[in-house]
């Protein structure tokens, strides 16, 4: 179950990071996770803590559809992706992480 939340909420997070492209790069993930002020300010709107952008709008509204194990738009390599982020952000931001746990899962 925790795998599958870490999954769900990675697609919701990556399917936001640049919703104008189709395909997001491996060095667009890297260069997102690098930059450490827009991730946690991304966090932050996901919890409510602060004010959404764009970006933030659409992870707060694919948060709970993925956290329900549903992305049927995800590609294999989307899917690639999205575990990255989740274990990097499961790793970096423990409090936000369990926020989001809390927050979305239940």
């Amino acid at each position: 179950m925790h795998c599958l939340l870490q999954f769900c909420l990675l697609a919701a997070i990556f399917t936001c990071v640049k919703p104008q492209l189709t395909r997001i790069s491996d060095e667009a993930i890297e260069s997102t996770l690098n930059d450490r002020r827009y991730l946690l300010r991304q966090l932050k709107c996901a919890t409510g803590e602060a004010p959404c952008d764009p970006v933030g709008r659409r992870l707060k509204s694919l948060a709970p559809l993925v956290l329900r194990g549903s992305c049927p738009q995800c590609t294999p390599q989307e899917m690639k992706q999205i575990q990255k982020v989740l274990a990097f952000v499961q790793k970096n931001y423990p409090k936000e992480w369990n926020k989001i746990l809390h927050q979305y899962a239940g």
